[in-house]
């Protein structure tokens, strides 16, 4: 095979994955929607092989709302819902787990096609079958959070948290082998840009760190208090932040504390990001490496708005969703801009 057929079948590679990032994108979108209404335990069963057919019947429907009629969320949080107010939640959970196996067949038929074409690289077919298996983890790990749901009206913030952070690490994976497909090699810049690549390195991390706080504030339904701003009930650091012991507890199940956090690490990130943008003026970038630091700048503004008006709407529905989204791309772009920049100090 020639090199511009290799290039040519690489760009299409790194196509079909951007697309599969944008299908893990949608899914998290409608998984905080899920979330935010309270859907995800609507249903109490999954048939690996039936469950792309939701109840047909009236009787169908009955039968599976008297299922969810016997879990604490129910009777603790809805005691008063009724079937048509069932089937919405119920249908919600459902795009979200038929969409979860969709994503599974966008992945694994153009895998199957660029495999028997030859098209894929023996040094890239690990890293495909190993997005897959991660891909299917994170179906098993999905049931495992909705199963701490059966006996207590709330998911474990911490399986909430691990699902959202796998998420965020197929994603992660995945635009990353896209990316260094799609610009395999940059001209070295006239300065060594490791210092900026470093510093963008470690914004990437604090973005994972601050989703990850995210990720018990929405287990702890941490947003529905302080909703005030900068102060916390009149307080920088909210009364009874310690009140847990052992201390660290606090930073999972105090819900002053989870949200204290999350703040303090998104006011950090945005200042660092600013910081960043200013910085990276002193190298000589261009692309996608200068295309993806102002990606990050523009994306954190928005970003912090969102969380900001999401906070002082008491946790509007759309606001969520979208302050959800948002923590997303902003760590796409600053991914994105790490990888570009890893390629143009090659």
């Amino acid at each position: 095979m020639s090199d511009i057929d290799q290039i040519r079948n690489d760009r299409q590679i790194a196509y079909w994955l951007l697309f599969v990032c944008a299908a893990i994108f949608i899914m998290l979108v409608i998984g905080g929607a899920t979330r935010l209404t309270h859907s995800g335990l609507s249903m109490m069963t999954w048939d690996p092989l039936m469950g792309w057919i939701p109840p047909l019947s009236e009787a169908a429907w009955l039968e599976s709302f008297k299922h969810y009629k016997q879990i604490p969320e129910f009777y603790e949080l809805n005691p008063d819902m009724d079937l048509e107010g069932y089937k919405g939640i119920f249908m919600l959970e459902y795009i979200h787990r038929v969409w979860g196996r969709l994503i599974g067949i966008f992945f694994l038929l153009p895998f199957l096609y660029f495999l028997f074409a030859g098209k894929i690289r023996k040094s890239l077919r690990t890293q495909l079958i190993t997005m897959f298996a991660l891909g299917g983890l994170q179906g098993l790990l999905g049931w495992y959070m909705v199963s701490s749901g059966f006996d207590q009206a709330y998911v474990s913030q911490y399986r909430l948290t691990a699902h959202l952070m796998a998420a965020f690490v197929i994603f992660a994976y995945i635009l990353w082998v896209a990316a260094g497909l799609l610009f395999p090699r940059r001209e070295p810049s006239l300065y060594s840009v490791k210092p900026l690549f470093m510093a963008v390195a470690g914004v990437t991390a604090l973005i994972a760190l601050t989703v990850a706080a995210g990720g018990f504030v929405a287990g702890l339904k941490a947003g529905f208090a302080y909703n005030t701003f900068p102060l916390m009930d009149g307080h920088f650091v909210p009364e009874g932040y310690g009140m847990l012991q052992p201390f660290y507890l606090n930073w999972f199940e105090n819900i002053a504390a989870v949200q204290f956090n999350h703040r303090l690490l998104a006011e950090t990130v945005l200042l660092l990001v600013i910081g960043l943008w200013f910085y990276a003026k002193r190298f000589e970038l261009h692309g996608p490496a200068k295309i993806g630091i102002h990606l990050m700048f523009g994306m954190v503004m928005i970003q912090f708005s969102l969380g900001l008006a999401t906070l002082l709407s008491v946790v509007q529905l759309h606001l969520g969703v979208a302050h959800q989204g948002g923590a997303m791309l902003l760590f796409a772009f600053s991914l994105f801009t790490l990888r570009m920049l890893q390629s143009t100090e090659k």
